[in-house]
């Protein structure tokens, strides 16, 4: 069976396609068993503990959805505590998901 992996750079305050990318992410967990959503770049924004559309990685959590952030990206944008669902990671974690066999990645 494949694995999803789902890449997102881009924040949802300037990016209105955001929203419908996480409906994407949910729906292909809920349907498969789970899925991966690497948080990236500005795609960490919004996993700020707190912030405005934070509860989203609540949600995806429960629903299967594996919710994690790249360290380095929350470092920079003095990030330092995260929302419920969402779990901290390094970019070699992300290198490790790309590399798995059967591995389907969609980068947004």
């Amino acid at each position: 069976m494949a694995r999803y992996l789902f890449i997102e750079s881009r924040d949802p305050y300037d990016s209105a396609d955001s929203p419908h990318f996480l409906e994407m992410v949910k729906g292909v967990g809920m349907r498969n068993g789970g899925a991966t959503l690497f948080l990236v770049q500005n795609g960490v924004l919004a996993a700020r503990d707190g912030a405005l559309h934070s509860e989203r990685y609540g949600d995806l959590a429960r629903s299967g959805v594996n919710v994690l952030a790249d360290s380095f990206s929350l470092r920079e944008r003095a990030i330092g505590t995260v929302a419920d669902g969402v779990r901290q990671a390094e970019i070699d974690n992300l290198v490790d998901l790309l590399m798995e066999p059967g591995t389907k990645a969609v980068w947004h």
